[in-house]
């Protein structure tokens, strides 16, 4: 049984030694940047971080940005992914809260984001000793040890709190996103959301790694520049958001895809599957508290698909409990430890939420469908 994300990662990049990862126009091979992120652990040691301590990186999509998220992978140090386009005062707040041990951010951007914390620009990395990651202390975390500290997207007012997940957390959503959009080592799966975003990371980068496919990012979501982009690097599965699913959909032509391979995504929205012919997607329910994706619904393009496909979440996954409560709220518990988060931070640790009985309150509101499963009607949450 896998242990951890790095032994993960491992694993797959031994099995497939082509398995790509990094933005569409600089990517890289998983062997070679788990090297490269070996050397990046070796140099977080020696500034004296361990599993104790927080790193925060602050950044936009890059292969630099992986390279600094496997380095704290394998250097079993957590690490907060912050969106970098957050108003500079409420980051100010946000990192007052996390309180790093080290920023790491990119250049330009250091001393905004970093204040007088310890700093490191992200494309250091890049320039790491190639180091052998089978010996990097990452590799002996404890499964249900703190790897990832994520806050939700900001929707509410105050300060965005950080959300603490485990690397059973991650090692469940992996699998069961790959298995909903039938994942395998043959795909190459895109997605054009910040690594900060639950969507991002869990659903794109660990689900595609978790099936052995090519976890790709986009720099950008621009609806102009997305499809030549997915067509020139052979994508076959997206994991996008609504807004630009719903853009391409109104705005793109079946011209502009022409030549596409994308087979799988997720949200489903009929009509950008019938649009531009994808034949199979996911709609779910989740949250970066909520096991990443608590409830995922596998769809064909000839089902009768709903308008609001993506508010409808299906049964569950096996590893969770949920009900709706009187006032329909969705409330989840799990039925294996990590599935989901492991608490808030609240310095100097991580704080418990569920309630007595061991359900987390998600502060969403559904309703049932004529199966019995999962439409949500309010969704607060990231």
């Amino acid at each position: 049984m896998i242990g951890n994300l790095p032994r993960l990662l491992l694993e797959r990049a031994s099995i497939r030694p082509d398995l790509m990862v990094g933005v569409l126009d600089d990517q890289i091979s998983l062997r070679v940047a788990l090297e490269l992120a070996a050397g990046g652990a070796a140099e977080l040691q020696a500034l004296n971080l361990s599993a104790d301590d927080r790193v925060a990186i602050v950044a936009e999509n890059s292969t630099d940005y992986v390279l600094a998220w496997l380095s704290c992978l394998l250097a079993g140090v957590p690490v907060a992914l912050v969106d970098y386009t957050y108003p500079v005062d409420l980051l100010d707040c946000m990192l007052d809260v996390l309180d790093p041990s080290l920023v790491i951010s990119e250049t330009a951007d250091i001393t905004q984001f970093a204040g007088a914390r310890s700093s490191m620009a992200v494309g250091a990395f890049r320039d790491s000793p190639r180091l052998d990651p089978g010996n990097a202390p990452g590799v002996n975390s404890d499964r249900y040890s703190t790897v990832s500290l994520m806050h939700a997207s900001w929707s509410t007012p105050g300060i965005p709190k950080f959300g603490a997940q485990s690397h059973e957390y991650f090692l469940r959503l992996g699998r069961a996103v790959a298995d909903a959009m039938t994942l395998t080592d043959r795909d190459r799966l895109l997605t054009s959301l910040p690594l900060s975003q639950i969507n991002s990371l869990g659903y794109g980068l660990v689900g595609a790694l978790t099936a052995g496919a090519d976890a790709l990012l986009a720099r950008t979501s621009a609806v102009d520049t997305f499809w030549s982009g997915a067509i020139d690097h052979g994508i076959t599965a997206l994991t996008l958001d609504a807004s630009l699913v719903n853009n391409l959909a109104r705005t793109a032509t079946a011209k502009d895809s022409a030549g596409h391979r994308v087979r799988s995504m997720f949200p489903a929205d009929r009509a950008f599957m019938r649009r531009f012919g994808v034949v199979r997607a996911v709609s779910g329910y989740g949250s970066t508290e909520a096991a990443g994706a608590s409830h995922l619904r596998s769809w064909s393009i000839d089902d009768d698909i709903p308008t609001d496909a993506h508010r409808h979440g299906g049964s569950g996954r096996e590893d969770i409990e949920w009900k709706l409560t009187d006032s329909g709220e969705i409330v989840i518990r799990e039925f294996a430890r990590g599935t989901l988060f492991t608490g808030y931070f609240t310095f100097p640790g991580v704080t418990s939420t569920l309630d007595q009985n061991g359900w987390f309150h998600t502060g969403d509101h559904g309703r049932l469908d004529e199966d019995g499963g999962l439409v949500t009607v309010d969704h607060s949450h990231g």
